[in-house]
């Protein structure tokens, strides 16, 4: 699959929805977001079943700031509309590739599950 740029509203379209989405907010100004970008590239082809995301950041400034990005590239992976990672700083193909396992491995059942009691945690008195 190739890398689609999202913007606001195509972001949280995207996010809602139940599949694996890894974002990467970059600027076109930014050596390290330029030399990430074959990385994450490359990792799109290989890995089908994942959106892969890019937000530039001097266009989609609100987006950005809604997000808190203070730093760019920053990724973000969601799944089944879990904000599961989220870093500033370009990883490597060995850790984007990591990062990628685990997040497919994880039991998603039981990390709702997790949040649904933290939440009700904080609900009690």
């Amino acid at each position: 699959m190739s890398v689609v740029e999202m913007n606001k509203d195509s972001f949280q379209e995207a996010v809602a929805g139940d599949g694996t989405v890894i974002v990467d907010f970059w600027a076109p100004w930014c050596g390290p977001c330029r030399g990430f970008a074959p990385v994450f590239e490359k990792a799109a082809e290989t890995h089908t079943d994942v959106t892969f995301a890019k937000v530039n950041t001097d266009v989609e400034q609100e987006l950005a700031g809604a997000l808190n990005i203070r730093s760019i590239p920053t990724l973000m992976v969601f799944r089944e509309q879990v904000l599961l990672f989220s870093q500033p700083g370009a990883l490597s193909p060995g850790q984007l590739e990591e990062l990628l396992t685990q997040v497919k491995s994880l039991d998603m059942a039981k990390v709702h599950q997790e949040i649904a009691s933290a939440q009700a945690g904080e609900a009690q008195p």
